[in-house]
């Protein structure tokens, strides 16, 4: 039995979450962050939270559409398959943001079904901080042909404008669970992950966005995280923890006065685990 079709379009109760420093910091730990705007309360103007803790705040509301009886989602078929996030305004804590989810659409696929959950922002005088849309994956257990998508995703043709290597390290999940609200054993229970069909614990897919985020605020953005707007990862493969992912960014054109780029991030046997990546920032 599919997914209900006739719940696209149904928005569910917003959820209030109260933004405190301590949360905000533990996250921008949890995925290797140094960036001071984010985790030194003495500098001017206090901290600001990580743009990705967005989902963070966006949690709850995701578990009311994915939990709710009436779509019919099996969450042992779930795959996280894309996360589109625009980002309005900072927030810091002492911030009451209230989300609200809706979702926008079901299609088929073939060897499953994808949702596609909108999540809005907004914070305490009513201002516009956030807008996600998550994109789930329900497989249907049918067999489809195998094909190398490797070769069917190009990266564009010049060499790019650079490439980082970060590490992932032994105790990622554990850490990124705990601050993000994400326990799902497959990313720290080893015999649950297997039971999966999976080698061993697998790091959250949005943990490997969080250090895509990094990247860019380091590269593109001078450190500074107000001028990054949008940031968009397609998961294709599981990272493992130990692994080295490394990230490369090509220049795209600009769109509506932002600098835009695409990215992709690879395994140490150079294997997408996100592709079709985008970036927008704002120009100084």
């Amino acid at each position: 039995m599919g997914l209900n079709r006739s719940l696209i379009g149904k928005q569910y109760p917003p959820q209030d979450y109260g933004v405190t420093a301590e949360a905000t910091m533990k996250y921008a730990r949890a995925y290797n962050e140094d960036n001071p705007c984010f985790l030194d309360p003495s500098r001017s103007g206090g901290i600001i939270a990580p743009p990705m803790f967005g989902v963070v705040m966006g949690w709850l509301p995701i578990m009311l559409v994915m939990t709710d009886n009436e779509l019919g989602a099996d969450l042992l078929r779930l795959l996280h398959l894309e996360q589109d996030m625009y980002f309005y305004r900072p927030v810091a804590p002492g911030d009451i943001v209230t989300c609200t989810a809706k979702i926008l659409g079901i299609e088929e696929k073939a060897s499953g079904e994808s949702a596609v959950v909108e999540v809005r922002s907004v914070n305490q005088r009513g201002e516009a901080v956030l807008q996600m849309l998550f994109t789930a994956f329900i497989r249907s257990g049918r067999r489809k042909e195998r094909r190398d998508e490797d070769q069917l995703e190009e990266s564009p043709q010049a060499e790019p404008l650079f490439r980082v290597a970060q590490v992932v390290d032994a105790d990622q999940t554990y850490r990124y669970a705990q601050a993000s609200g994400d326990h799902n054993p497959i990313h720290l229970d080893e015999n649950t992950a297997r039971l999966a069909g999976l080698p061993g614990i697998i790091v959250h897919g949005l943990c490997t966005m969080a250090f895509a985020s990094k990247v860019m605020i380091d590269h593109l953005c001078n450190r500074d995280p107000r001028r990054l707007k949008r940031l968009r990862a397609h998961f294709s493969r599981p990272v493992f923890p130990r692994q080295t992912v490394t990230t490369a960014v090509w220049t795209q054109p600009d769109r509506d006065g932002l600098k835009v780029y695409a990215y992709k991030t690879v395994n140490p046997e150079g294997k997408a685990v996100i592709k079709e990546g985008m970036v927008e920032v704002v120009a100084v």
